[in-house]
């Protein structure tokens, strides 16, 4: 992934969740990019091409300590 899919990712997030403070950073190897919502990393979105079509997966992982740091 180069820096401009993932900047026209990151618009696209920002606009999605109304939240300015999300970072998309492209992964220097490979065709994925790191989600950041301020310093904290939240997921990784993967570039997949088939089929020559050309779409994007957001994978988010939640851990159970997350969730009861939040209750």
């Amino acid at each position: 992934m180069n820096k401009n899919e993932a900047t026209t990712l990151q618009d696209y997030l920002r606009r999605k969740f109304a939240n300015t403070n999300i970072r998309v950073v492209a992964m220097k190897m490979g065709d994925s990019a790191e989600v950041f919502i301020g310093e904290e990393s939240i997921g990784v979105i993967s570039d997949d091409k088939e089929d020559g079509d050309d779409s994007y997966q957001f994978r988010m992982a939640i851990l159970d300590i997350d969730l009861e740091e939040e209750a």
